[in-house]
């Protein structure tokens, strides 16, 4: 028997655009070979080029190395500026807020998101059915890591 989720309900959420979620806080914003080609496109930039001016490698919990989009010096997103300046082609990781495993993972989980995010538990009723699609796509578009090597 499959455990039930807190979330069995559906779970609330429409985006303000407030931003909060993309700047002023610490983050790692993890790219996967789809995020990196749209990125490379909407800026006009080749491969090396973004990855040099935009992305740091960072170490994640299994001692890899990942790709990640840089922060400024005040914890803001690289690629905010007044606003998201590739919102159309945002990384999956940002579109999908706040339907990550790590938030959705407990009802305590949601809540702590949920107090600093003004769009949680309030608009659109997104079906437990939605919630476990967003996981199954970012599930099948792995991030770009390495092990000790260029990719």
């Amino acid at each position: 028997m499959e455990k039930a989720v807190f979330y069995s309900s559906g779970l609330k959420f429409s985006c303000k655009r407030c931003s909060l979620c993309c700047r002023e806080s610490t983050g790692y914003v993890y790219l996967s070979e789809a995020d990196l080609q749209k990125l490379i496109t909407t800026l006009n930039l080749n491969r090396e080029n973004f990855i040099n001016t935009y992305c740091r490698w960072v170490t994640d919990w299994n001692g890899n190395e990942t790709l990640s989009l840089k922060e400024k010096s005040n914890f803001d997103c690289i690629l905010w500026d007044k606003g998201c300046a590739v919102y159309a082609d945002r990384p999956l990781q940002c579109v999908t807020f706040p339907f990550w495993q790590s938030i959705i993972s407990s009802k305590e989980n949601w809540e702590m998101a949920a107090s600093s995010c003004p769009g949680m538990n309030k608009g659109d009723l997104h079906t437990p059915q939605e919630i476990e699609r967003v996981k199954e796509l970012r599930a099948s578009l792995p991030i770009i890591s390495r092990t000790g090597g260029e990719i």
